[in-house]
C-alpha cells in the first residue's frame, strides 16, 4: 500500500510543519526565524533567517560522519575511453582546492561564476566549489554558440569563467576556447579571469593576464595545502542561475536559493526515487540542464548516494547497449533519463537485443522526464527492462518534480500518459481562460497554487517584473506552468502539451500531444512530432513527422496512410489529420526536447532563427526540404 495519500494530506494540512520536519535532514549553521515568510519575495521565501552551506551538506558532513571512503562520484567517458571515481573524502579535497583557487582569482560570496564545460567530473567540482564559498554559479551548456554565451555573460556579469579546452560529441571534437574568446569579445561585461582545463583532444591557447591553466593552479594549491572552508550563506541567498533553453534576446535566468533547494531535493531522494545512501543513482543528463543541476550534482550528494557523470550518448558511443553497459558495470540502482533517449535506443534496437548482453539485476527503477513520455515508449521499456517505469513532470523553474509516482512511499497504479499525482508542496489545479478551476477530465492550463514549495524559483535573476509577467500574472494566486492538460477523477495529472501546442482546427481545440500518443502506437514508428500548421480554411491543421524504427523497409506511403487511419480511428475525423511526413530524424535540443516551435515557424513560412540549443543544425535543412516537398514552408523568409 502506498503512503502517498497520507503524506500528501499531512502536507496539505500543515505545510510549514511538513517542510520544517523535512529540513531536519539538512545541517544548518543557524535555524530559521520563519519556515516561510509569506510577505517576502514574489510569493513568500522559505527558511528566512537560516544560514547554511550547500557544499558542506553535499560533502563535508558525510566525511565527518565517517563515510569519507564511500564512492561519491563516478566519471565514465566512452568517447575518451576514460573512467575515474572519487570517494567523498577525495571529492571534498578536490572541491576545497578549486574553491581556494577561485578565491585567489578574486571570487567572493555573491559573485557570479560562469561554468562552460563538457560532461566531465570537473564540471560538478566547479559547481560545488562555487557553492562552498557562497559564489553563484551559472552553468552554460558546453559548445553553446558565442552570441548566446555572450548574452549570458552580460546578464550574469561573472567575475570568472571556468571552462575546458574542448568537448567531445560522439566522435566530433568541439574546441570551446575559441567560442569562449569570441563570446567575451562580443560581451560588454569582461570577466577578470578564466580557468581552463586543458584536454589532450584539443589544447587551447591561453591569453596572458586573463587565462589560467586549471591543472597547474590545482597542482600548486595542493603542493602548499591550500584549501577553502565552507562559507555560511543565508538560506535565501542564490545558489545558481540557470538560463532557460532556447532563449532569444534577453535571456531568462531562473534563480535557485540554497536552503529550500537542499530541503526539497533531499526529500525527493528517499521518498520519490527510493534511493538509499551508498547506492548508485544515475541521471543521464547534462550539467547544462536543470536535471544535471538537481540530480547529477546536488540531490544524490545531499543524500550520501553515488552520482554518475557520463560523457557519452544513449546510442553511438559505441552502440545501443551503452546505457546497459553503464548500469551493469557501475551497479546502478536507479536510472533517470529523457524519453528521447529511450526512443533513440528503441529505434536502433527495437527488439532490445543488447539488453540481454548485460547483467542489469541491480536496476530497480527507470524514471523518465524532460518531455512527455508517450505510452508506447513506457510499455517498451517495461517489457524489455522488467522494472517499474516512472514518468514524472517538472520544469527548469521548479527544480524538482511537480507530479510523479513516489516509489519510496509505495508505487501507485500506473496510468499510461500520466505522470501520476502532485507531489507534496504542489497543489495543482486545472484552470480555464478566466482562472476558474474546471472539473475532472476537462482540459485547461495546469497551474500551481501559491506559494510554490521549497526548491522552486523565488524569482528571475535581476528581473522581478519579468518573473511576475511570465509566471504569476495570468491567474491570481497561481503560478502558471504554461502546460495544458487535465486531471482525472482520481487526481492523476495529464500533461498534454505546452499551451501554445494546443491547436485550433475549425473551432475545435486539439492537443498535438494526444495525436503524438496515437501516432507512436504504430508498430513501425520510433518517434514522432505533431505541429499545427496555419490553414486559411480551418485556422490550423495538424502535420505529423515520423521517424521509423531501424530496419523498416516498407513503402513509406503505405505507412503514412496507416498512421493517418490510426489517428482518425482513435481521435476521429475532427482531428483533420491527413498530412504525415516520414523523416530521417527530428530537430532536438541537446537535452532531447523536440523543437516543435521552430518546425511550426518553418511550416508556416515565418522567419525563424536557428535555436541556440539545437543538437545538429543540419536537421533543419532536412526538415525544410521534406516540408517543401509537401507544399509547406514555400514562403519561408
Amino acid at each position: 500500500m502506498s503512503r502517498y495519500a497520507e503524506v500528501y494530506d499531512r502536507w496539505l494540512k500543515d505545510p510549514e510543519g511538513f517542510w520544517a520536519e523535512a529540513a531536519r535532514d539538512i545541517s544548518w549553521y543557524k535555524l530559521w526565524d520563519k519556515v516561510i515568510d509569506p510577505y517576502a519575495g514574489q510569493y513568500g521565501r522559505w527558511f528566512e533567517g537560516a544560514e547554511c552551506n550547500t557544499a558542506y551538506n553535499c560533502l563535508d558532513r558525510h566525511v565527518e560522519a565517517g563515510r569519507g571512503d564511500q564512492k561519491a562520484l563516478i566519471y565514465d567517458s566512452p568517447v575518451t575511453q576514460t573512467q575515474r571515481s572519487y570517494t567523498y573524502a577525495e571529492l571534498t579535497n578536490e572541491v576545497a582546492t578549486i574553491s581556494a583557487i577561485l578565491t585567489d582569482l578574486g571570487v567572493g560570496k555573491g559573485d557570479r561564476v560562469l561554468i562552460y564545460m563538457p560532461m566531465i567530473a570537473e564540471a560538478v567540482m566547479a559547481m560545488l566549489a562555487c557553492a562552498r564559498i557562497g559564489a553563484v554559479h551559472s552553468v552554460v551548456f558546453g559548445g553553446f554558440a558565442s552570441s548566446e554565451l555572450a548574452t549570458r555573460i552580460n546578464d550574469a556579469k561573472p567575475v570568472a569563467v571556468l571552462s575546458a579546452s574542448c568537448g567531445i560529441e560522439t566522435a566530433r571534437v568541439i574546441p570551446y576556447k575559441p567560442l569562449l574568446d569570441k563570446a567575451i569579445e562580443l560581451s560588454e561585461h569582461k570577466p577578470s579571469a578564466c580557468l581552463i582545463l586543458q584536454r589532450p583532444q584539443a589544447e587551447a591557447t591561453l591569453i596572458a593576464g586573463r587565462d589560467h591553466d586549471w591543472a597547474q593552479l590545482v597542482a600548486a594549491a595542493k603542493a602548499v595545502g591550500r584549501k577553502s572552508g565552507c562559507v555560511p550563506v543565508a538560506a535565501t541567498d542564490p545558489l545558481y542561475i540557470l538560463y532557460t533553453s532556447g532563449t532569444t534576446g534577453q535571456p531568462k535566468g531562473v534563480l535557485r536559493d540554497n536552503g529550500g533547494h537542499m530541503v526539497a531535493l533531499k526529500w525527493t531522494m528517499p521518498n520519490l526515487y527510493d534511493i538509499k545512501p551508498g547506492e548508485v543513482f544515475w541521471a543521464a543528463s547534462d550539467v547544462g540542464w536543470v536535471v544535471g543541476h538537481s540530480y547529477i550534482c546536488y540531490g544524490p550528494l545531499l543524500h550520501g548516494a553515488t552520482t554518475v557523470v557520463y560523457e557519452g550518448k544513449p546510442v553511438g558511443t559505441p552502440d545501443a547497449g551503452a546505457f546497459w553497459r553503464m548500469i551493469s558495470e557501475h551497479k546502478i540502482s536507479v536510472l533517470f533519463t529523457a524519453p528521447t533517449a529511450f526512443r533513440a535506443i528503441k529505434k536502433e534496437d527495437p527488439n532490445g537485443e543488447f539488453i540481454g548482453k548485460y547483467d542489469m539485476s541491480c536496476l530497480r527503477t527507470l524514471f523518465l522526464a524532460g518531455e512527455r513520455a508517450d505510452p508506447e515508449t513506457i510499455k517498451w521499456a517495461e517489457a524489455k527492462l522488467k522494472v517499474p517505469v516512472v514518468d514524472h513532470w517538472w520544469q527548469t523553474e521548479t527544480g524538482w518534480a511537480i507530479a510523479g509516482n513516489p516509489v519510496g512511499l509505495g508505487l501507485l497504479p500506473v496510468k499510461y500518459g500520466s505522470p501520476t499525482v502532485p507531489m507534496p508542496g504542489y497543489k495543482v489545479d486545472v484552470l480555464d481562460d478566466k482562472g476558474n478551476p474546471v472539473g475532472a477530465n476537462t482540459s485547461g492550463t495546469l497551474a500551481i497554487k501559491l506559494p510554490m514549495p521549497p526548491g522552486c524559483l523565488p524569482t528571475l535573476w535581476n528581473n522581478d517584473e519579468r518573473m511576475r509577467k511570465s509566471y504569476l500574472a495570468d491567474f491570481a494566486g497561481y503560478y502558471s506552468t504554461s502546460d495544458a492538460g487535465y486531471k482525472d477523477e482520481d487526481g492523476y495529472v495529464y500533461v498534454m502539451a505546452r499551451t501554445d501546442d494546443v491547436i485550433n482546427v475549425a473551432g475545435h481545440r486539439l492537443s498535438t500531444g494526444q495525436m503524438e500518443e496515437v501516432v507512436a502506437q504504430h508498430k513501425d514508428v520510433a518517434e514522432c512530432a505533431v505541429i499545427g500548421v496555419a490553414d486559411q480554411m480551418k485556422g490550423q491543421m495538424p502535420a505529423g513527422f515520423v521517424v521509423l524504427n531501424a530496419g523498416v523497409s516498407r513503402d513509406p506511403k503505405e505507412i503514412e496512410s496507416e498512421v493517418v487511419k490510426l489517428v482518425r480511428d482513435v481521435i476521429g475525423p475532427v482531428a483533420a489529420f491527413k498530412n504525415v511526413m516520414i523523416v530521417k530524424r527530428l530537430p532536438k535540443t541537446r537535452s532531447g526536447k523536440i523543437l516543435r516551435g521552430t518546425m511550426r515557424q518553418i511550416a508556416d513560412g515565418e522567419s525563424w532563427k536557428m535555436p541556440a540549443t539545437i543538437d545538429d543544425p543540419a536537421i533543419m535543412g532536412e526538415i525544410t526540404e521534406v516540408m517543401q516537398s509537401r507544399g509547406l514552408a514555400s514562403n519561408q523568409a
